[in-house]
């Protein structure tokens, strides 16, 4: 084993290695040797690893997944549970990475962990990304995405056994509530509008909307956005997998819609998710569908609408919850990054953007936009 330096998270590469032979080297009927380990920059939450693993017949590229190093939340970043998703979304319509195995033992690596396939793609998250797309591409991208939030949310969840994921009616009350229990476990400081913001929303709930009872309960991916999938750019723009599987659940797949949509940024709206003078962290997309020939975000949301056949009349609301999310989860890594407990750069700017993420819900709720 020639590692050089090895990236925070991985407590022992050679623990690592040894796990890794008793996984690959019956299969292959020699030693494997890990020679590389490089943090993939850009998530915001558990950590990605891509590994490159040798053996007298070649080499292979490996992705391992784990969570963050401080601050982890109840029931979040279950590595068991992200898993079991890509897991069982092996030949749907839905491209994720071949899962590989599942390690419990925290021993190996300092954490539970998972292991899956390397599938080749680029992530697109900024303008400086999207630049070279021409404006067909960039329109064919934009409806790839609408393509694919649509398959997420129609798969067969008792076809491919999901159907325990979750509880599914009562998804939008539930999430409230957690979302909620989050906050007070990460909050660093009294945020203006948090209070407000929350009694609107469960003022505000829908009570028979998709998700609450008698209504319609699907797959949903929790952080479905343009920088959560990887692209095949040639010979046009094709989605080779979607990642970042932890918030998957079963619930409210208008939920998913609200999410995308607050990622979504117009034409003129650069720095909408960020304070103004700074730049976005790792856990707010900054402007690439702002990019000439994608979608707006009503044209998007039109799109899903007319893909799914669902009522979208009330996404605002949708919108609305998913600034008050992304405001806990961004506070989370606020949190940590206090700790000193972030790998990589730009978690400096995460805290800054949370005040603007509930200010930004208000003017959703006011009908401002």
């Amino acid at each position: 084993m020639t590692i050089g330096r090895v990236p925070p998270g991985i407590a022992s590469p050679a623990r690592l290695q040894s796990w890794l032979n008793d996984l690959l080297g019956g299969d292959l009927g020699v030693p494997v040797e890990l020679r590389d380990i490089q943090l993939i920059a850009g998530g915001r939450s558990n950590l990605t690893y891509r590994l490159a693993v040798g053996s007298p017949s070649g080499s292979r590229l490996l992705v391992l997944r784990r969570p963050p190093l401080g601050h982890v939340l109840p029931t979040a970043h279950d590595m068991s549970r992200e898993f079991r998703v890509i897991s069982a979304l092996a030949g749907t319509d839905v491209p994720v990475a071949a899962a590989l195995a599942s390690c419990t033992d925290a021993a190996v690596i300092g954490a539970p962990f998972y292991l899956m396939e390397h599938v080749p793609g680029v992530v697109l998250r900024s303008r400086a990304d999207t630049a070279a797309l021409t404006e067909a591409q960039a329109a064919d991208l934009a409806e790839r995405l609408a393509d694919m939030l649509a398959a997420i949310h129609g798969v067969d969840v008792a076809a491919v056994g999901l159907a325990g994921l979750g509880r599914g009616a009562g998804y939008l009350a539930r999430q409230l509530d957690r979302w909620q229990r989050q906050w007070q476990l990460s909050a660093t400081r009294e945020v203006p509008g948090y209070a407000e913001l929350v009694a609107r929303l469960t003022a505000a709930l829908p009570e028979k909307g998709a998700g609450e009872a008698g209504g319609e309960v699907t797959l949903v991916h929790g952080d479905f956005r343009l920088d959560n999938v990887l692209v095949s750019l040639s010979p046009r723009p094709r989605i080779t997998a979607v990642v970042d599987w932890e918030m998957a659940t079963l619930g409210d797949p208008l939920a998913d819609l609200g999410l995308t949509l607050v990622y979504w940024t117009d034409p003129g709206e650069e720095g909408w998710l960020a304070p103004a003078g700074t730049p976005a962290g790792p856990g707010v997309t900054t402007d690439a569908t702002a990019t000439p020939g994608f979608l707006t975000r009503a044209g998007f949301a039109a799109g899903y609408a007319s893909r799914t056949g669902r009522d979208i009349s009330r996404i605002g609301y949708y919108m609305a919850f998913g600034y008050f999310k992304l405001a806990v989860v961004l506070e989370g890594i606020h949190a940590r990054y206090l700790q000193r407990k972030t790998v990589g750069e730009g978690f400096e700017a995460e805290g800054r953007a949370v005040p603007l993420l509930i200010a930004r819900a208000h003017q959703v709720l006011d009908g401002a936009r």
